[in-house]
């Protein structure tokens, strides 16, 4: 018998935060690196919400809060459900969170059963399956398709539910494609879990204020309010406002699994930090201008992006809707070989020779569930994207 917990062995390490290391270490040792492995924005907390901490700290905000959050961001968070999506809460559904990884792991943690399964489409952000097995759930994967732009369909979720399926994770845009559904999209979804009652929805709506050109976002609750009572509403101000570091998910729900998320928060962490609480009060709160200009350099980096993909040779790389990330299929290149005689034979393989011959790093897709791709994100500077895809572009012309 073994020291270390047997539910261990059912999971990995991230693959986005080990390639994050192996580009730093590679940077330690003194190679130009460009990273594109990263899943947070380049630009700084907007000043209004820098201030709002500061005075926090000045007022003395530094006790414990109640595990689920203050009053004035619970408020805020209702009001912002109301004001950007149609959904009614009360506070009292409402939860805060250290990141919104704690919001999904309490809503698995307090509910799930061993054999319990939950559907997840692929490619999916690295974190949801295995936090599936940490807490004793079996993940069911739906592969999606780049002819179908990598989004769920319908008659594939229908075949998937079985008597066990407890919940459905919807990701839109996503993590790691940039795929969003749109409204008519998400309808044929929503009607098919209205024929399944013991399915509940997840939504990670974290992307929400990261979609281009016209397209208009929507959550599932908001397209079939008779999916309200067993659906569990998340977000978070990290990727909208860049506030990755300072830690805040957050959710809305039925009354009985926010009471229960509030209980395993209450013997895991507590209350989040009480400093980026009200720093969140007023990213919900204050003036929205920078999603405007942050989204707006976000558009004008994915095009530059995929445009410059897409003249790569073996590469082909569709268009997105929303958040920061690309994820082209680099399916032509597997068993070409490098210039150093390495035979391409997965999309590990692609990324890792990437890295070695031009410092370019990437995630390779089978880590996201689906391959042969690579995720790109692009939150970094034009003046970078364009030096790396400019090496994309010669890392696949070497292929022979």
């Amino acid at each position: 018998m073994g020291f270390l917990a047997d539910a261990l062995s059912r999971v990995q390490p991230s693959a986005t935060i080990a390639v994050t290391q192996k580009a730093r270490e590679l940077k330690a040792q003194g190679r130009d690196i460009i990273s594109l492995s990263v899943g947070e924005p380049d630009f700084d907390t907007p000043d209004n919400i820098k201030k709002a901490a500061i005075d926090a700290i000045n007022r003395g905000e530094t006790k414990y809060t109640p595990v689920s959050g203050i009053a004035p961001l619970r408020e805020a968070i209702v009001k912002k459900f109301k004001r950007e999506n149609g959904l009614d809460y009360k506070a009292s559904q409402t939860i805060v969170c250290t990141g919104g990884k704690q919001v999904l792991y309490n809503a698995f943690v307090a509910t799930l059963n061993k054999g319990d399964e939950v559907i997840i489409p692929a490619p999916y952000w690295v974190s949801y399956p295995d936090m599936v097995l940490l807490c004793g759930g079996e993940p069911v994967f739906v592969p999606t398709t780049l002819a179908k732009g990598f989004k769920l369909q319908a008659e594939d979720l229908d075949r998937a539910i079985t008597p066990q399926t407890k919940w459905i994770i919807l990701n839109s845009p996503s993590n790691p494609s940039g795929a969003a559904y749109t409204r008519d999209e998400l309808k044929a979804i929503t009607e098919v879990l209205l024929r399944h009652p013991h399915v509940w929805v997840l939504t990670d709506d974290m992307y929400e204020h990261l979609t281009f050109g016209d397209f208009v976002f929507t959550t599932p609750a908001q397209i079939e309010p008779n999916l309200m009572d067993r659906t569990l509403t998340m977000n978070g101000v990290s990727k909208a406002y860049a506030m990755t570091g300072w830690r805040i998910g957050y959710a809305a729900g039925p009354d009985k699994l926010m009471k229960a998320m509030d209980m395993v928060q209450g013997q895991q962490t507590s209350g989040a930090c009480s400093i980026s609480q009200w720093a969140a009060v007023e990213a919900l709160n204050g003036p929205q201008d920078f999603i405007q200009v942050s989204r707006k350099a976000f558009e004008g980096r994915r095009d530059l992006v995929v445009s410059m993909l897409n003249q790569a040779s073996l590469l082909d790389c569709p268009m997105p809707e929303g958040a920061f990330y690309v994820y082209p299929s680099c399916a032509r290149a597997i068993g070409k070989t490098t210039p150093s005689g390495k035979v391409i034979k997965t999309d590990e393989d692609f990324v890792t020779e990437l890295l070695e011959a031009e410092g370019v790093a990437a995630v390779h897709g089978s880590a996201f569930g689906l391959g042969p791709n690579f995720r790109i994100s692009y939150a970094t500077s034009n003046q970078l994207l364009e030096e790396a895809c400019q090496k994309i572009q010669r890392f696949t012309g070497s292929l022979r």
